[in-house]
């Protein structure tokens, strides 16, 4: 899951462009504890969660699971707020060197189950042979203590309900307002006081308690999209933990959410052109020929006509611009996917719903009989609303806008710029460090791989990531779709794997 087109769909809900707590006690799990690592450099106060044991258990699919304890405050850890962190992880297959973590992105997706239900799109069998391959869901996710905000149809009444009055009234502005108000009430009645404590810095901290607690002295780690964010505050936090780290579709932490919105609405626009290029000759059943210009004029067009005539699908949901937005950006996140394109557009031409919704409901992981089966969306919106500042000063939106329509205008929807309105009257606001370059002054070598033609984590941020971090190398892709490593090109993937395995780094960007 990406910030733009997840916040570019939910306009104005989440942005006009872009269970309750398992309060666990203080008993640690019983279980073969891991070797020792040295901890000496951990405060009294957090000792006793570094050195709790892990009791891991068969759960199926060759995976072994496990629940760990965490301070819901790093800052004022006390047994009376703990919270859960659920890990699974295959174990290695051949001569074990450590354990690699692995986080997916998101945020909000879930490494437990990457790792449980489908360890080879995770990593591949050179480093499932050498390594304990772990994944977890972060705080806030899925099995771990998890961020719940509406129960039964009303997350469908947020994501995908329609205001009542006119866009741009006033009557409108305090309707979209007070959903935003009721969502972010009704996150904190569900999940209680851990809603202000989902932050990305609080993450990078469980994930150095985690290390410990399989008994690794230095982290090994492979970060996907968002999970780039975790590795490299990271390496910033803990220079000196840093085993081998690889973070590909990586992220530049040093933007604001604006700019990540903005970089990422021009790559999905790119990449939308480069499937409008390439489809004539691609697709037997392309419904484009007559050249690029003329399918964007027909997609703009598309998008004008459903947000002000929107098509009601079998189930009474309603198809406006924001689903056919949606759905496209899901299709865009690999070249694979193209060809759902075709029948999206070519339905979206006669007022047909299917495709669209497929898409959509896959993005979001709503199931068919209309329940959601996690809880990503929540604890996208719930994290990166305490990991950026909002901007609320009215000439300030007004220039984002214009610069938003120059980014993409095939796919630019015209609201009135009103910002961010969920993190604007989020119950928590903003609590991280300043933003600004990373550096991780002291790390080992660790690999950053950027795709050219990823939409989601454009390949500039992955080269301004390299710049800033002292120790990285970069390894460029050049090719379609968002992430490289494992996905078959053999120049990215032995690069990658000599990396953890030997630890060699490529003398200069192999640019694959």
């Amino acid at each position: 899951m990406t910030t733009a087109n997840t916040l570019r769909s939910r306009a104005p809900f989440v942005a006009a462009a872009t269970a309750l707590v398992l309060l666990m006690s203080g008993c640690f799990f019983g279980g073969a504890k891991p070797a020792a690592v040295d901890n000496s450099d951990v405060p009294a106060e957090l000792l006793p969660y570094y050195t709790q044991k892990v009791s891991w258990s068969d759960c199926g699919g060759g995976a072994e699971c496990a629940t760990v304890i965490a301070p819901m405050d790093w800052a004022h850890p006390s047994a009376d707020t703990d919270i859960t962190l659920a890990l699974a992880r295959q174990t290695a297959t051949g001569h074990k060197l450590g354990s690699l973590f692995v986080n997916p992105g998101g945020p909000g997706a879930s490494g437990y189950d990457l790792i449980h239900d489908d360890v080879d799109f995770a990593v591949d069998s050179t480093l499932q042979g050498s390594f304990d391959v772990i994944g977890w869901d972060p705080r806030g996710v899925g099995r771990s203590t998890p961020v719940t905000c509406y129960l039964g149809n009303e997350l469908d009444d947020f994501i995908y309900g329609l205001p009542v009055n006119p866009v741009g009234s006033d009557a409108w502005l305090t309707e979209v307002t007070q959903s935003a108000i009721d969502f972010g009430q009704a996150c904190l009645d569900n999940t209680g006081p851990v809603l202000q404590f989902v932050d990305t810095q609080s993450t990078v901290h469980d994930l150095d308690m985690m290390r410990a607690i399989v008994g690794d002295e230095k982290l090994n780690y492979l970060g996907y999209s968002y999970g780039s964010d975790i590795g490299s505050y990271y390496i910033e936090n803990f220079p000196d933990r840093v085993g081998r780290i690889v973070l590909d579709g990586a992220t530049d932490s040093s933007i604001s959410v604006f700019e990540v919105g903005l970089v990422q609405t021009a790559g999905f626009q790119l990449a939308l052109e480069n499937y409008l290029t390439a489809c004539p000759t691609m697709f037997d059943n392309c419904p484009f020929h007559d050249g690029k210009d003329a399918a964007l004029a027909t997609i703009r067009a598309l998008y004008d006509r459903y947000d002000a005539n929107p098509v009601a699908a079998a189930d009474g949901r309603m198809m406006d611009a924001g689903v056919l937005d949606i759905a496209m950006s899901m299709a865009l996140y690999s070249q694979d996917s193209w060809s759902f394109l075709n029948d999206l557009y070519s339905e979206a031409e006669q007022g047909v719903t299917d495709t669209a919704f497929f898409l959509a409901d896959y993005y979001y992981g709503r199931d068919p009989d209309g329940t959601y089966s996690d809880n990503s969306l929540e604890a996208f919106i719930a994290i990166y609303c305490v990991d950026y500042p909002v901007e609320t000063d009215p000439a300030v939106l007004a220039q984002q806008e214009v610069e938003l329509q120059a980014a993409s205008p095939t796919t630019y929807r015209d609201f009135p710029p009103v910002g961010d309105l969920t993190c604007a009257h989020w119950p928590y606001q903003y609590i991280g460090p300043p933003i600004t370059e990373l550096t991780g002054a002291g790390a080992p070598d660790v690999l950053i791989v950027s795709t050219t033609g990823d939409p989601a984590t454009p390949y500039q941020w992955g080269v301004a990531l390299a710049q800033q971090l002292e120790s990285a190398h970069l390894i460029t892709y050049n090719g379609e779709g968002h992430t490289a490593y494992n996905k078959s090109n053999a120049c990215v993937d032995d690069a990658v794997d000599a990396y953890f395995t030997k630890g060699t780094v490529p003398a200069s960007d192999p640019n694959c």
